[in-house]
């Protein structure tokens, strides 16, 4: 008995720290029960700033939807569509007349998220800008190529890719017959998507639907520069341009006065 009680007391001292860290680590998160946290695959930084109310910290992403930018990071699924939805969504009722941009960098996903997506991007009133950093393939092309025209970017090492919609089924002939129709005519609307938009961008009837549907008939990769060939994009961003040699350009090589 008196080697026992010590002993207790030394495990006791031992683990009280560990307790203590343990209570302590639910205020550098989201108040959440531990078990219960959600889980990214994409690192959050934070950033710090020191405002007149005092010391004021804010998510990175946060930050850029305050400058109006969106990120596309990822596959296209039911969640992050009601982000991206809602983030667009929030920065037309902020300020309908102010363009967005939106970031893609994602391997496509979900056909009818994807949709969602698009749809809210041509019902707003704000014009919305694509940029493909990294790659954009599958739906995450279709929301490329459906930006505003004229402000759809690549930058020079992304990779583009389209192709047909994907899919299978099992079950009694009646049901894979009615499978088939239907993404028969999810087939149909994205190739007239892209009909639209790329023939919008080189400001004729370029394209037809025979076109289309043999440019996607299997998986079409292309570079930055083939995509701009094709219409999916309209330029390729080098370099970021300073707003001074902009106005020095509009002037006819006159820099700004003082």
């Amino acid at each position: 008995m008196n080697c026992t009680r010590p002993s207790w007391r030394l495990l006791w001292q031992i683990s009280a720290p560990r307790r203590c860290r343990r209570h302590l680590s639910h205020f550098n998160g989201p108040p959440f029960p531990s078990a219960n946290r959600p889980i990214s695959s994409i690192p959050m930084p934070y950033i710090t700033e020191v405002t007149s109310g005092g010391w004021r910290t804010s998510d990175i992403f946060s930050k850029l939807l305050q400058e109006r930018i969106v990120c596309l990071n990822g596959p296209i699924d039911d969640t992050v569509s009601a982000a991206i939805v809602a983030q667009l969504l929030w920065l037309e009722s902020d300020n309908p007349e102010k363009p967005i941009t939106m970031y893609i960098n994602s391997p496509g996903g979900e056909v009818s998220s994807g949709l969602a997506i698009y749809d809210t991007m041509t019902y707003i009133k704000s014009p919305v800008s694509t940029v493909c950093v990294g790659a954009a393939a599958s739906m995450a092309a279709i929301l490329l190529v459906g930006g505003e025209a004229g402000k759809r970017y690549a930058l020079p090492h992304s990779s583009i890719m389209v192709h047909q919609p994907l899919g299978g089924t099992r079950g009694q002939a009646a049901d894979i017959l009615i499978y088939a129709n239907q993404i028969q005519r999810i087939r149909g609307q994205i190739n007239e998507i892209v009909r639209k938009h790329l023939n919008l961008a080189v400001g004729h009837e370029k394209y037809d639907l025979s076109a289309i549907n043999d440019m996607m008939e299997r998986d079409k990769h292309l570079t930055a520069e083939e995509a701009k060939d094709h219409g999916i994009v309209d330029e390729i961003l080098h370099r970021r341009v300073k707003e001074d040699a902009k106005k020095s350009e509009g002037d006819g090589g006159v820099g700004p006065k003082p």
